[in-house]
């Protein structure tokens, strides 16, 4: 066997190696061949109060998105009770824009810039992944196109700690290149637009200062 397919059988190798770690700690990533959503900009929290809701009514920033009555509604209803200030659509938009933000960095390998909006088991996670690529000599070069479709999965509120906990299902859109040490391409294509899979966790105290959410899971 000549020299030329060995390395061909070992960057093989590495490539399927690779995705498999990417999709434990991220999402599955597919093929797409529509055109690209409009990429929005990200929005943070607004410090102004939620609107008074009419008394009896449904709250229509938690209704547009769960259903009236749900655990879920009255899990982001009582994140509101101990946050006033905390809006669900406020909340997805900033999320829009972290889930770009974190993904970028990741593929980037640049971890340190997003570490404050992570919990530690997911920077570890994450860490171990850059870690693996850099000790295999391998880069990424990404770009992200947009979120083409976002949705509130599940809420939940845990009334002894007044941690909330919101978990966010994304589609994204990419694309993806993997190199090796010497400048070749392993994997992926400069011009397939991929489309990324993931349900993100986010968590934070309600009635902490900090008004910044950290990712607490990571999934399919």
């Amino acid at each position: 066997m000549s020299s030329a397919v060995i390395q061909l059988l070992v960057l093989a190798g590495v490539a399927i190696f690779l995705i498999l770690r990417l999709r434990s700690v991220l999402g599955t990533r597919e093929g797409f061949e529509k055109p690209p959503a409009p990429q929005e900009a990200p929005s943070s929290r607004s410090k102004r109060p939620n609107l008074e809701v009419i008394e009896g009514g449904p709250d229509e920033d938690i209704t547009d998105h769960v259903p009236d009555g749900s655990d879920q509604a009255v899990a982001l209803a009582a994140m509101k009770s101990i946050d006033p200030t905390f809006s669900v659509n406020e909340f997805l938009g900033g999320a829009r824009g972290a889930y770009e933000m974190i993904l970028m960095a990741f593929e980037n390998g640049d971890l340190a810039s997003i570490k404050p909006f992570l919990s530690d088991d997911v920077y570890e996670s994450f860490a171990s992944v850059v870690d693996a690529r850099e000790e295999q000599g391998l880069s990424i070069e990404a770009n992200f196109i947009g979120v083409r479709e976002m949705s509130l999965n599940d809420a939940t509120f845990d009334p002894a700690t007044k941690e909330g906990e919101v978990t966010v299902r994304f589609v994204g859109e990419l694309t993806s290149v993997v190199h090796d040490n010497a400048g070749e391409i392993v994997e992926g294509s400069p011009t397939e637009i991929k489309r990324q899979k993931d349900n993100w966790t986010f968590a934070r105290v309600m009635d902490a200062d900090d008004p910044n959410w950290q990712l607490v899971a990571t999934g399919e």
